[in-house]
């Protein structure tokens, strides 16, 4: 899945600047101008990243991101806020709002693409387009292929998804609603007995190489990927 990021942006010309050159990097961008219009994009769909604009028209770029870091369902989307405001001040009422990184106008491209995937490697594993390992298993976003040593796991896409997410946060416990939210889609309408389903589809696929006993469950909780043994 590509990557999507929601660029807040009231000035046209730079929007279309940031645009062109993320979907350039292989990302999907929308793009929006002002803070209200940007929250009910994120109402429809969580993107992957967010790259805001502190000086907004209405609500400012910082006090959004206090709003999103407030609301559980934001509390963890990546921020990245872009302004042309270097005080330091500025920067760390930036950083107190829990924003992830701070970029100052003007800016390259190259700088821009390098703190957004510093960013997504680091809040968002599977997002960053890296190969993902656990031991000798071993995920590759970008070619969409398993494998165990020297041999490919088939996996059925949903699968994939789940056992990218638990790679990417290995030893962290997930409930059923968050495998939902995150591997399904935070809007999408299905019962939690479905991650169990697929959990057990998961392992099925990887026993045959040895790697079952890498997806934990967590007995009134949820499911976690354990540390290669």
């Amino acid at each position: 899945m590509t990557p999507r990021i929601l660029v807040v942006e009231d000035e046209p010309a730079i929007r279309e600047l940031i645009t062109i050159n993320l979907v350039a990097a292989g990302y999907e961008v929308d793009g929006v101008a002002d803070a209200e219009t940007a929250q009910a994009a994120i109402d429809e769909a969580l993107p992957a990243l967010l790259l805001l604009d502190w000086m907004l028209p209405g609500q400012s770029g910082l006090a959004f991101a206090r709003v999103l870091r407030a609301n559980p369902r934001t509390r963890e989307l990546p921020i990245i806020m872009v302004t042309a405001r270097g005080d330091e001040s500025d920067k760390v009422a930036g950083l107190e709002a829990w924003v992830d990184d701070y970029v100052t106008k003007p800016f390259s491209p190259r700088e821009l693409k390098a703190r957004i995937k510093a960013v997504l490697r680091r809040r968002a594993p599977e997002a960053a387009g890296e190969p993902l390992r656990a031991g000798t298993l071993v995920l590759d976003p970008a070619t969409h292929r398993v494998s165990a040593g020297d041999r490919a796991v088939p996996l059925g896409p949903t699968e994939f998804r789940l056992l990218r997410f638990l790679l990417a946060r290995p030893e962290r416990v997930h409930s059923r609603t968050q495998l939902l939210d995150q591997v399904w889609g935070d809007h999408v309408d299905i019962e939690e007995r479905t991650v169990d389903v697929h959990v057990r589809r998961l392992r099925l696929a990887l026993e045959p190489f040895g790697q079952d006993h890498l997806i934990e469950t967590v007995r009134g909780t949820g499911y976690r990927l354990a540390a290669p043994g």
